[in-house]
């Protein structure tokens, strides 16, 4: 058996999925991790649910058996994923904090805030490898390289985009009303914004080794034959299609012409903004989210039919009803599609597993 179910003969699986190449079934993984992967780590929860973190309370070590335990499912799921660890998986904003943003403590999840900076300061924002945060970030990430010794890949965190970074900067009110007040600052901003998230992850990947000589994403359990980079603009739910093309397609150019294999995460609230979004033809893959609360799924099956009809690879996220994937599975074309499923536990894993083809 391999260690954590990391059998390196499912890269194929994984290669045929970015080259759109000819699939029975779709790539299929399982999880029982949620949402809030906060809720996975014994030493996150002593910290209670109000308050902020401090870098004295990310203390590598404390984190480590836990994503050990997450990573072990994996050795009994029997699925197609290759799973691999990232500092905090998805809980902690790494980014905000090494530009100096308070991180505030929620319910089940953190919380990068606002600084409300006047524009000289903001523009003069920049990735500082040595900041105290990126220094923490690296200490644990080589951790985990350490302690993978080979058997499971190590990746950057997910952080926000150039539009999210440019809300808590500025304030979330203030960059809406920035992009008509002085659209050229904002231009400007973005630019800024776009250059510290990439310079961030181009600085991790040069810190990190490659996995069987690929790369990889740990939330999505995304393996890639090239560089990969996760992109997000979550604050374009306020966009309009006009403000985008004009201010944020020229950066998500940037970011994604910069890496091999660049995807983008996306939510059922910015589907108004998807063909924009893939206009950029350098952003290979796109992710969609089956947010809960969200459209249902017959709504949002023509997004997914578009992602495909443009020849991209198309993954899409969250828990699903039998009803529910099995319409997916009869309306979508298994060749670059990767369904990465959240479960409660194995009877739900073989009620859907003949869904899948599997």
């Amino acid at each position: 058996m391999h260690p954590y179910g990391n059998d390196p003969a499912k890269l194929d699986r994984y290669r045929a999925f970015w080259a759109r190449g000819e699939a029975r079934r779709p790539l299929v993984g399982f999880t029982m991790i949620g949402w809030y992967p906060l809720e996975e780590f014994s030493a996150a929860r002593a910290w209670g649910d109000d308050g902020y973190i401090t870098l004295d309370m990310i203390e590598p070590e404390a984190f480590l058996e836990d994503h050990l335990r997450a990573l072990r499912e994996g050795e009994t799921m029997d699925d197609d994923l290759i799973r691999g660890a990232s500092p905090l998986l998805v809980a902690l904003p790494w980014l905000p904090a090494m530009l100096d943003c308070r991180l505030r403590l929620l319910p089940q999840n953190i919380l990068g805030e606002e600084r409300r900076l006047d524009w000289g300061e903001a523009l003069q924002t920049r990735f500082d490898p040595d900041h105290p945060w990126f220094r923490r970030f690296m200490q644990f990430a080589g951790m985990l390289v350490r302690e993978a010794d080979g058997r499971f890949p190590v990746s950057h965190s997910p952080e926000l985009g150039p539009t999210d970074l440019h809300a808590v900067l500025r304030g979330h009110n203030e960059s809406i009303l920035d992009l008509s007040d002085e659209p050229e600052q904002s231009a400007a901003l973005l630019v800024r914004t776009a250059e510290i998230f990439r310079e961030l992850m181009q600085t991790i990947w040069r810190g990190l080794p490659r996995w069987h000589d690929g790369y990889y994403d740990a939330q999505y359990s995304l393996w890639s034959p090239g560089s990969i980079v996760r992109m997000q603009e979550d604050a374009t739910a306020v966009y309009s299609p006009a403000l985008y093309r004009r201010f944020v397609q020229p950066v998500d150019r940037m970011i994604a012409r910069s890496f091999e294999s660049s995807f983008i995460h996306l939510h059922s609230t910015s589907m108004f903004l998807l063909e924009a979004i893939l206009e950029i033809e350098e952003i290979r893959c796109v992710e969609i989210n089956n947010d809960v609360g969200g459209p249902p799924l017959s709504r949002m099956v023509r997004y997914f039919q578009r992602v495909q009809e443009r020849g991209r690879p198309l993954l899409v996220r969250g828990s699903f009803k039998p009803d529910e994937l099995r319409f997916l599975v009869d309306s979508l074309d298994p060749r670059g599609l990767f369904f990465n499923i959240m479960v409660t536990g194995m009877p739900e894993v073989e009620q859907l597993r003949p869904i899948l083809g599997m």
